[in-house]
């Protein structure tokens, strides 16, 4: 009895999985300048800007009954950061000032909802939590820096279905990352000081477009 109950559960569950639906989604889009900057006291800040640029990736989402979808996305910027700074230790307590080569990575789960208007427009709108994986090199001594913090998002936009398993989407975005350009990302320095304790959180926002892929299920 507890074997054919079981069973009839398992099978329930394989026929529901089936009757769902998964998109595959690639990104490509425009990311605007964000600027940074943090003074922990007054011999130690920075002050740069994130420069605008190209930026890439894709995601797994898979649609519930409601019209709800969760999303693994991963997107990816190269760019540079030109940036003033001052440290005692690091700069001899002289201002100095580099363009630094930045690496920017961005691991989020997404919560979608989509709003058919019909069967070839879907507006949608979400939100997102994951976290932000970022390199830097310095070109002046190729030292190089990674961090990894908690990043945020948040967007809106539209499919346009061209056919039943394609559709173009266009979206505007919102990434945000809580302390990723602190003093240890840059320059190994501590918030300390004069008591002062400072933190520069980045926002970077975007335009993209791209494709989705119904997947067809059996």
């Amino acid at each position: 009895m507890k074997k054919s109950i079981l069973i009839l559960l398992l099978s329930g569950l394989i026929q529901w999985v089936h009757a769902q639906e998964i998109r595959v989604n690639l990104y490509g889009g425009y990311v605007f300048k964000d600027r940074v900057d943090s003074y922990y006291s007054r011999s130690s800040y920075y002050d740069g800007q994130i420069q605008d640029g190209g930026r890439l990736g894709g995601g797994i989402e898979y649609l519930i009954p409601d019209r709800g979808g969760l999303e693994i996305q991963y997107l990816r910027q190269n760019t540079n950061a030109p940036t003033v700074y001052l440290d005692d230790i690091l700069s001899g307590g002289q201002v100095r000032q580099t363009d630094f080569d930045l690496r920017l990575n961005w691991l989020m789960l997404n919560g979608t909802r989509y709003f058919p208007i019909s069967e070839h427009l879907e507006p949608f709108a979400g939100i997102g939590l994951g976290m932000g994986i970022f390199s830097l090199t310095n070109p002046d001594t190729k030292n190089e820096r990674s961090t990894t913090k908690l990043a945020y998002s948040a967007r809106g936009g539209i499919n346009l279905w061209l056919m039943d398993n394609l559709a173009f989407r266009a979206q505007a975005s919102l990434f945000s990352a809580v302390q990723s350009m602190g003093g240890g990302f840059y320059f190994g320095t501590g918030g300390s000081g004069v008591g002062l304790n400072s933190y520069s959180s980045m926002f970077q926002f975007g335009f993209d477009g791209g494709l989705v892929f119904r997947i067809p299920q059996n």
